[in-house]
């Protein structure tokens, strides 16, 4: 019997911590929010202390990445980097987080 007879629709043995967590996040429906907050905590690991430094703000609307960057060199270079950063982020956090990115 999988039951807990004092908690009814429990799990009677222990779950590891994140199993059990990524199961209330699926419950919930709270998964996509949870990967884009822990992107947006993630972006200077992502990318860099460099880039991370000039980085005034990360942000994302509508499956779309904004990432204010202080430094014209830096944004252009990212411009030009996009690709590879989408590959990052799919990588890691799955392909139907983010549609794009934008630089401003």
């Amino acid at each position: 019997m999988n039951q807990n007879k004092y908690f009814p629709g429990r799990k009677k043995e222990a779950a590891p911590l994140e199993e059990a967590f990524q199961e209330l996040l699926k419950a919930y429906r709270l998964e996509d929010k949870f990967k884009e907050k822990s992107l947006i905590h993630d972006w200077g690991e992502l990318v860099g202390k460099t880039i991370s430094d000039r980085t005034e703000s990360v942000f994302i609307r509508q499956n779309k990445l904004f990432v204010k960057i202080s430094s014209g060199p830096i944004k252009r270079e990212l411009q030009m980097s996009r690709s590879k950063i989408m590959g990052l982020i799919e990588e890691k956090y799955g392909k139907e987080l983010i549609e794009e990115i934008v630089f401003l």
